[in-house]
């Protein structure tokens, strides 16, 4: 569902403003998909949920959180050896 919105707003970005307007947004959609947290904490992954305009939205994930992205944290040596191959 996400994927056709962000197709369909892109679409209707450069309908409006020229070709320009999506490609600045998608440019900052990468940008923001690299940075990344430590592998043992958790991401909100709050500044694309800012670009997407979810940010002031609540939904099923904000209430109801898979159990897998719980806030426990890990083993922090133990997974940045695993991210780095060291293990």
């Amino acid at each position: 569902f996400q994927l056709n919105q962000d197709k369909t707003n892109l679409a209707t970005l450069r309908n409006i403003q020229g070709l320009h307007a999506p490609l600045k947004l998608q440019m900052e959609f990468r940008a923001v998909k690299q940075v990344q947290r430590l592998p043992f904490l958790h991401s909100s992954n709050m500044a694309l949920d800012t670009l997407r305009g979810n940010d002031e939205c609540i939904g099923f994930e904000d209430i109801l959180n898979d159990p897998s992205q719980s806030e426990v944290m890990g083993e922090p040596h133990m997974m940045m050896e695993y991210k780095l191959g060291l293990l």
